[in-house]
Order: structure tokens, then sequence, then C-alpha cells
């Protein structure tokens, strides 16, 4: 039996990115403008998104229209990372907060801990593309 290099001249699901002459590969991650969260919500079932740009609702597949999104929410939940992530150095701090308005985003934390179930953030901004948030009390 011949031995293969993994994933060559086999059929693959992922489509290699522009970056070694594939198509682009859109960038799934929740965009920040204007203080707010751009998203979408469905016109039938009100499912939120923090995409934009999909075909139809992923619940119960209605139209989708575009929408933002209020930039408070509070944690669902949240960790310190202990490991270098690309380029990310640890220690840093993730939280999957639940939009006050809105869908579940990822975040990072502009501090390096680990925040408590239902504590109050705000998104302030982006960070290599990701959104950060801080706590509503600043501490």
């Amino acid at each position: 039996m011949p031995e293969h290099e993994l994933g060559v001249g086999r059929p693959t699901k992922r489509r290699p990115g522009a970056a070694v002459g594939g198509l682009p590969v859109a960038d799934s991650r929740p965009q920040f403008a204007d203080g707010r969260i751009a998203g979408s919500r469905c016109v039938q079932c009100r499912y939120p998104s923090a995409q934009r740009g999909q075909p139809w609702c992923p619940v119960c597949y209605g139209q989708l229209r575009d929408e933002t999104f209020a930039p408070t929410g509070s944690v669902w939940s949240a960790t310190v990372i202990a490991i270098p992530v690309n380029v990310r150095r640890p220690p840093f701090g993730l939280a999957y907060v639940d939009l006050e308005d809105g869908p579940r985003v990822l975040v990072h934390l502009d501090e390096a801990r680990a925040l408590p179930i239902d504590a109050k953030v705000r998104i302030v901004g982006t960070d290599l593309g990701d959104l950060v948030a801080r706590t509503e009390d600043g501490g």
C-alpha cells in the first residue's frame, strides 16, 4: 500500500484560503461599527445573529434583515487562556457574552481574568479583528 501525505490527492471539505492561492474565506467574526455590533435578525422567528451576509436564518430558513445590537450584555461563560494562540500571548481572558438585545458573541476581555456568570460587560472596540469588552463597573 503506497504511503500518502495527509490530504494530498484526496478530496477535502476545507477550501484553501486566499493566502495559499484559493478562494477568499469570509471572516465570520462579529463586526463593531459606530459603537454597535453589526448583525442580522430573522423577520419570521426573530433569531438574532452576529453575522451579515448569511443566505437564510439558521433556525427557520426565513429571510434575514440587517440589524445592529447594543454593545452591552452579560457574561454567559468566561475563562483565562494560558497557552499562546496565534499571535496572542498568555494570559488573556475570553468570554461568551449574551448581548442585551441580540446574539451571544465571543469577546476578548481587556484584562486577563475570568469574570463571573452574569457579570455586566460593554464591548469597547476591537483588537486584531476580535471584539474587546470590559466590565461595566470598570474593574
